[in-house]
C-alpha cells in the first residue's frame, strides 16, 4: 500500500455507512425472527436462566443471565428472545466497519468491512438467536479493536480495557481464552513483544483472570465437568477436520466471495510495509487456527476473529486501489458481496417456506450437513433444531392427560437431552406439563428433583431398556416430526411406574455430557 485511502470526513454516526449497513442487517434479521421456530439451545438457555449460577457443565453463566433477562423482557418466544442477540450482532457489523475507519480508512473501506460481516453466512446464523456466539464474536471484535489501537502505539493503560473485556467474556464463553492465548504468541513471535515490557498487559492479564474466577471457583466446586463436556464431545460428537478442510470450512462459512480480503489481510500485515505493525494479529490467527485444528474444535470456534481481519483487509483493499488512482473495483466489489450475500443467505438465514427451502438448497448442490456426527434428514442441523419442540410438548401433553390426575402431582416427565427437557419446561406450561429431568450437561446437576420413580413418562426410550427399570412400561404416544434432526423423530413415549429400585442410585447411570 503506497498511500492510505482518504479518510473520510468528520460526520454524525448516521452518516456512517457502517450505521446503515448494521442497521439493515437487524431488519432483515428482525423480518424472519420467528419464521421458524424456537431453537433447541435456546429452550436449554432460558431454564438455564431460570437456575441463575455461576456456571453450568457446558458454558459460563453469561448466557444464561441474558437469557433471564429477555425472557422477563419479551417473554419465551423466539421474536423475544432474539431480540438482543439481533442487536449484538448488529453492532458487530457495525464495529468491523467502524474500526476499518479508525485505522484511516475512508467510506469505502468501511462500507467493505461491514458488508462482509453482514454476508458471512456464519454470521447471519449465529446473530440469529440466543446464544454464547453473538457475544463472543461481539467481545472478540472488541479486544481486536483494543488490540489495533495499541499496536499502533496507544496508551499502554488500554491493557486494563482489554483485561475487562475479556474477563467478562469468558464468562460468557471460555473460547475467548483462545484469542488471548493467540495475542500472547503473536506478540512474543514478533518485534511488538515490545509491548509486553511495562506492567500494563500483566496488570490486564490479572484483571481478566479475577473477573473469571466466579466460574473458575464453580468448575472447582463441580469437579470440572467443562473438562469432561469437552473431552466426550471431541471423542463421540463433533467431527474432526484436516487442516486443509479446516480451511475450506473457513472459506465456506465467511463467504468464498470474503476470502480474498481476509486473505489479504493475512498477507498484508505479514508483508506489507505498513500492515507489519499488524503482523502480531496474522501470527495469532495461525496459532488460533493451530490450536482448534489439534484439539478437534468445530470450524465456526474461530468465526469471531473475522471481523478484525474484515476491517484490516478492507483498509488494505481500500489504500491499494488509491495507490492506483482505481475507483471503479469499489461499486464492483460491493456488490459482489451484496450479491453474493444474497445468495447464499437462505442456507442459514430462515428465509424461505421450507419446501422452497429444500428445492433451492438442492439447486445449488448443497447436501444437508452437520459439524456433529448425525445422521442428517432433509435439512441441516442449524434449521433441523428449530423444529419439533412444540409438538412434541402437545404429544408430551396428550400422554400426560392419560395419567389420573391422582398420580400427576408425583409424576416427572424424563428427556433423553436438553433439548427435549427444555421443551417440555419451557412450552409444556400451556399443557400442564411439571419441568423435565434429564441426564443430559447441567440438568444432570440439577438431579432427579421431586421425582421419586413410582411414576414418569420417558421420552425416546425403548420398552425393552425401560422394562428393566420399571415394573410397569406402556407406550403412550410415539413422535413423529419430518423436519426435525433424524434422532428426534419417532421418539417413543412411554409411561412408566414402580422404579425398581431408588432413583439416587439409578441417577449417576442417565448422566451423560457432551
Amino acid at each position: 500500500m503506497a498511500e492510505p485511502e482518504a479518510p473520510a470526513p468528520r460526520s454524525s454516526l448516521i452518516l456512517s455507512p457502517a450505521f446503515w449497513i448494521a442497521a439493515l442487517g437487524v431488519a432483515l434479521h428482525a423480518a424472519t425472527i420467528g419464521k421458524y421456530g424456537i431453537f433447541r439451545d435456546e429452550l436449554y438457555y432460558v431454564a438455564c436462566g431460570r437456575r441463575l449460577a455461576w456456571g453450568y457443565v457446558d458454558h459460563p453463566p453469561g448466557v444464561a443471565l441474558l437469557a433471564r433477562i429477555s425472557e422477563a423482557l419479551f417473554g419465551t418466544r423466539p421474536e423475544g428472545l432474539r431480540v438482543m442477540p439481533i442487536l449484538a450482532g448488529g453492532l458487530v457489523v457495525f464495529l468491523a466497519g467502524w474500526i476499518a475507519k479508525d485505522l484511516g480508512g475512508g467510506r469505502f473501506a468501511e462500507a467493505l468491512a461491514s458488508l462482509a460481516t453482514l454476508v458471512a453466512p456464519v454470521y447471519l446464523f449465529i446473530f440469529h438467536y440466543l446464544s454464547m456466539n453473538v457475544i463472543d464474536a461481539l467481545v472478540w471484535t472488541l479486544l481486536g479493536w483494543v488490540l489495533l489501537k495499541l499496536l499502533r502505539g496507544g496508551n499502554p493503560r488500554l491493557w486494563l480495557a482489554f483485561g475487562a473485556i475479556a474477563g467478562l467474556g469468558l464468562e460468557n464463553k471460555v473460547s475467548v481464552a483462545f484469542l488471548g492465548a493467540g495475542v500472547v504468541v503473536g506478540l512474543v513471535l514478533t518485534p511488538e513483544r515490545r509491548l509486553l515490557a511495562n506492567r500494563w498487559p500483566w496488570i490486564g492479564g490479572a484483571l481478566a483472570v479475577v473477573l473469571f474466577v466466579p466460574h473458575l471457583a464453580w468448575q472447582v466446586k463441580n469437579g470440572w465437568p467443562l473438562l469432561e463436556f469437552a473431552a466426550n464431545a471431541s471423542a463421540h460428537k463433533n467431527v474432526h477436520y484436516s487442516g486443509l478442510a479446516f480451511l475450506v470450512e473457513q472459506v465456506m462459512q465467511m463467504h468464498p466471495f470474503t476470502f480474498p480480503l481476509w486473505l489479504g489481510a493475512l498477507a498484508w500485515c505479514t508483508f506489507g510495509r505498513e500492515g507489519r505493525r499488524y503482523r502480531a494479529v496474522a501470527v495469532a490467527y495461525v496459532a488460533i487456527f493451530a490450536l482448534l485444528v489439534a484439539q478437534g474444535g468445530k470450524p465456526y470456534y474461530l468465526a469471531p476473529i473475522y471481523p478484525l481481519l474484515f476491517a484490516l483487509g478492507a483498509f488494505a483493499f481500500a489504500g491499494w486501489l488509491a495507490a492506483r488512482r482505481l475507483a471503479w473495483p469499489k461499486p464492483v466489489a460491493l456488490a459482489l458481496l451484496a450479491v453474493g450475500g444474497a445468495l447464499v443467505a437462505p442456507l442459514t438465514l430462515p428465509i424461505l417456506p421450507i419446501e422452497t427451502f429444500v428445492s433451492y438448497q438442492a439447486a445449488l448442490g448443497q447436501a444437508p450437513s452437520s459439524p456433529e456426527t448425525h445422521k442428517m434428514g432433509r435439512l441441516p442441523q442449524h434449521f433441523a433444531d428449530m423444529f419439533g419442540w412444540e409438538g412434541l410438548a402437545a404429544t408430551v401433553g396428550q400422554v400426560w392427560q392419560q395419567i389420573p390426575e391422582a398420580e400427576r402431582a408425583r409424576c416427572a416427565v424424563f428427556g433423553q437431552n436438553y433439548g427435549e427437557a427444555g421443551a417440555i419446561e419451557v412450552l409444556g406450561d400451556r399443557y400442564g406439563l411439571p419441568d423435565a429431568i434429564s441426564g443430559h450437561n447441567n440438568y444432570y446437576l440439577w438431579g432427579p428433583r421431586d421425582a421419586d420413580g413410582s411414576c414418569m413418562i420417558v421420552i425416546g426410550d425403548d420398552e425393552a431398556t425401560l422394562s428393566q427399570l420399571f415394573e410397569n412400561v406402556r407406550l403412550g404416544a410415539i413422535y413423529e416430526c419430518r423436519n426435525c434432526m433424524p434422532y428426534e423423530s419417532h421418539l417413543n413415549i412411554h409411561v412408566c411406574h414402580g422404579l425398581k429400585g431408588n432413583i439416587a442410585d439409578l441417577w449417576p447411570r442417565v448422566k451423560h455430557y457432551d
